[in-house]
């Protein structure tokens, strides 16, 4: 049976313990992984591998030995409970073996589970699949996850106290963050509010949330684009002594007077274009940024990303030239327009 996207999510969550089994395909393999790992989970319980109630068959090991599937299906442990014999990163040249064992199963035997990458509509191995009268295939899409979605992925790491303005920023993070990445920033968000019975703020979404640029990088250039000019020889220092290249420093300073000149050059403001920034921007980081564009104005950072445009084209000419030393005048440079 064909499973719909918008019922699969349901499913995951509560699958059928009586079916026979579940194909999961899609292009994404991470988000393929994760949804893998929640059905068998509902399945099995979080002690079932332990247990030997999960059987893990990666397709290039079931080509060698093709009884693998069939012996999986039909082992018992020594453990009560569901088991599940997993077919890993399986194609359409394993359809006749998976169909064969779809087809000697029996009630008791173990679910077939199997994962598979982008499938067309004429895919055998979903035909089989779909066509099973207890079996069922759905795709998992690059389609950002709903509000419902999000609010199961809060709930599974015990976040449930949280303000409107963090809710937004959390869904504004599940649109842009890959799946992984989503549900480790919740993992360590949750870990900051262990024991906190407060609600989550959108300043604490963003202590935890992915940050673009290393905190030293970061500092180097909010000292120059603040035009803190007696800051920034001490800054690069410390940076030089812990590793930072002119060349990483270049990069990530026109990054971020890029962004600037994204929020600046936004019609609605620089409030309207630091919302439209990817990845997103929350709290103080956010004001920070609004705060600069506006100070910096157009005409300003356009002069600024010349001059890093320019140290970019000396850094990675060949010369030997003091690289740290460009690129330190480059700030002091970039530094005085900020006090303009």
């Amino acid at each position: 049976m064909k499973l719909s996207t918008r019922n699969a999510p349901a499913y995951f969550a509560k699958p059928d313990d009586t079916s026979t089994g579940l194909l999961i395909y899609g292009a994404d393999a991470m988000r393929v992984a994760l949804r893998r790992q929640e059905v068998i989970k509902a399945l099995i319980g979080p002690g079932g591998e332990e247990e030997m109630r999960l059987t893990r068959i990666p397709a290039a090991e079931l080509r060698k030995d093709t009884a693998l599937l069939a012996d999986a299906v039909k082992a018992r442990s020594f453990f009560p409970g569901l088991h599940v014999a997993y077919v890993e990163d399986a194609g359409d040249g394993l359809a006749d073996l998976i169909a064969a064992a779809l087809a000697g199963w029996s009630e008791g035997d173990a679910q077939i589970i199997v994962t598979a990458g982008s499938l067309p509509a004429r895919s055998k191995l979903r035909g089989i699949f779909e066509n099973h009268e207890n079996t069922y295939a759905t795709g998992i899409y690059d389609d950002p996850p709903s509000r419902a979605e999000t609010e199961a992925a809060l709930e599974a790491v015990g976040l449930t106290n949280i303000s409107a303005y963090a809710m937004s920023s959390l869904t504004e993070l599940s649109r842009v963050l890959d799946p992984g990445e989503f549900r480790q920033t919740l993992e360590k968000i949750a870990l900051y509010k262990s024991g906190d019975k407060t609600p989550l703020t959108p300043d604490e979404v963003a202590l935890s949330g992915p940050s673009s640029v290393e905190a030293g990088i970061d500092d180097v250039l909010s000292v120059a684009t603040d035009g803190k000019t007696h800051e920034v020889g001490p800054v690069l220092r410390r940076l030089e002594a812990q590793g930072t290249t002119p060349v990483s420093l270049c990069i990530a300073a026109t990054r971020h007077f890029r962004r600037l000149h994204l929020v600046a050059a936004d019609p609605g403001g620089p409030g309207a274009g630091a919302s439209r920034l990817r990845p997103p921007v929350f709290g103080p980081r956010r004001d920070r940024l609004q705060r600069q564009a506006a100070k910096w104005g157009m005409r300003n950072l356009e002069r600024a990303l010349a001059i890093l445009l320019d140290t970019d084209l000396k850094l990675r000419s060949g010369a030997r030239i003091p690289e740290m030393a460009v690129m330190e005048r480059a700030l002091l440079r970039i530094a005085y327009l900020g006090r303009r």
